[in-house]
C-alpha cells in the first residue's frame, strides 16, 4: 500500500460511522443520481421509475460498502439484505413522497419541480436511511 492509502485508512478507522456512511453515500449517491437524471432527462422516464431505478443501483453498492466499511458488520447477506431492502424501501417511499409533495408547493424558477424533489428527497433519504441502517440492519452484527 502507498503512504497515502495507509494514511487514509488510518484516518477513516478513527471516524465515526456517520462520516463513513457519508463517504459511502457520496459514491452511491453519485451513481444513483446520475442514473435518475439520465433516465428522467435523456430518456424521459417517469419520476417514480427513475428514482426507483437510480436508488436501487445505489442501494446495492450501499449495502456492500456499508456492511464491510461503515458498520463492519458480520450480518449475513441473506438476513442483512432482507432488512436492508425493507429499510431502503420505507425510506424511499417516505422521502420521495414527502419531497414530491413539498416541491409541488415551492416554485423556484431556474429549477424544475422534479429536480427539486429529487434533491430534497435525497437529503431526507440519506438521514432516514442512516438511522435505519445503523439501528435496524447492522445493529446486532457490528464488530
Amino acid at each position: 500500500m502507498t503512504h497515502l492509502a495507509l494514511i487514509l485508512e488510518t484516518c477513516l478507522k478513527r471516524t465515526n460511522s456517520f462520516v463513513r456512511f457519508l463517504l459511502v453515500g457520496i459514491i452511491n449517491t453519485g451513481i444513483g443520481l446520475s442514473a435518475i437524471f439520465i433516465l428522467m432527462n435523456t430518456f424521459h422516464v417517469s419520476y417514480w421509475f427513475s428514482t426507483f431505478i437510480g436508488n436501487g443501483a445505489g442501494a446495492v453498492i450501499s449495502f456492500l460498502l456499508n456492511r464491510a466499511f461503515t458498520f463492519k458488520s458480520d450480518v449475513s447477506i441473506k438476513k442483512g439484505g432482507l432488512l436492508f431492502v425493507s429499510v431502503i424501501l420505507s425510506c424511499y417511499f417516505a422521502s420521495y413522497s414527502t419531497s414530491s409533495w413539498v416541491s409541488e408547493r415551492i416554485h423556484i424558477t431556474p429549477v424544475s419541480q422534479q429536480d427539486l424533489a429529487v434533491f430534497l428527497g435525497s437529503c431526507i433519504y440519506t438521514i432516514t436511511n442512516y438511522i435505519g441502517q445503523k439501528y435496524i440492519v447492522f445493529k446486532e452484527f457490528s464488530k
